[in-house]
């Protein structure tokens, strides 16, 4: 037996009515959806777009090798501002859970300024601003640091979410033991909390690939910098787009399926081998 959903505890199933309607409208969004295509690719016939000219070079190793390259620059740089966002995350959260008054104030401070401000403003004061302090950064540091400072906010209140998830109970039982409060956080609350949000850390990690797409600002040779390569080289700007956008669809898509699959394995229950009872709250932990 399955745990129930947030989805399957707020919503009642469909009756057959419902159901009916929702196969009509479904019908009817992917015919208008298949007309929208036809006509989309009927344009693209007629201002020569499938010309072979515009996607010959798909063919030759050296184009998907000049892809693969910049490929790996971002996945390189969108994992490693999401690893550095997970630590400032965690000193966010930390701090916010402090009962210094002065550290929680300036924590919640740096969560809300890090959520409010755009990832693009952050890419240009790391671009523009700080060069001029005299701090030399590369082209990769340029986008992975702002994308990074960008995703701190939201990481730090998504594990912050997981630490006042955990039962109040767990908290007291570790302190009648005797254990410290740090001992209490990173040997029971924390290894519990974190498997509540490594699904929205996931999400989050989605995030960031997508906003390392900015790279183009700061010249980094990643998947997009090497994408308008291409279309310089080449005059095709239709072909190179929508490869590239196949690319961070299935990445995308993958990551996704991850998290999904991440969710559901933490919310399932313990397998029990002589018989199947309903979960209890507590079995999760």
């Amino acid at each position: 037996m399955t745990t129930p959903s947030i989805r399957d505890l707020l919503y009642e199933p469909p009756g057959p009515g419902s159901r009916r309607r929702i196969r009509i409208f479904t019908g009817i969004a992917l015919l208008l959806l298949l007309m929208l295509l036809f006509l989309i690719l009927r344009q693209f016939a007629l201002t020569g777009q499938f010309a072979p000219r515009y996607w010959s070079f798909f063919t030759r190793i050296t184009t998907w090798r000049f892809l693969g390259v910049g490929l790996l620059t971002t996945l390189e740089s969108a994992l490693t501002g999401s690893a550095i966002a997970f630590l400032l995350g965690f000193l966010l959260m930390r701090g916010k859970l402090r009962r210094n008054p002065l550290l929680n104030s300036i924590s919640a401070v740096l969560t809300q300024f890090t959520r409010g401000v755009p990832t693009l403003l952050f890419i240009y004061f790391f671009f523009l601003v700080v060069p001029q302090s005299g701090i030399k950064l590369s082209a990769f540091w340029k986008i992975t640091l702002p994308c990074a400072v960008s995703a701190c906010g939201v990481v730090a209140e998504a594990l912050r979410s997981g630490v006042n998830a955990v039962p109040k109970g767990q908290t007291e039982a570790a302190l009648s033991l005797g254990l410290t409060e740090t001992r209490l956080f990173y040997k029971v609350v924390f290894p519990q909390a974190i498997r509540f949000v490594i699904p929205s850390l996931l999400a989050e990690l989605v995030i960031v690939l997508k906003d390392t797409t900015f790279a183009y600002i700061v010249t980094c040779a990643d998947l997009m910098q090497n994408a308008k390569v291409l279309i310089s080289n080449y005059d095709a700007m239709l072909s190179v787009y929508l490869v590239v956008t196949v690319i961070y669809i299935l990445i995308n898509f993958l990551l996704n399926k991850l998290s999904d699959r991440l969710a559901a394995r933490m919310h399932q229950p313990p397998a029990d081998k002589n018989q199947t009872k309903a979960p209890h709250p507590s079995d999760k932990y």
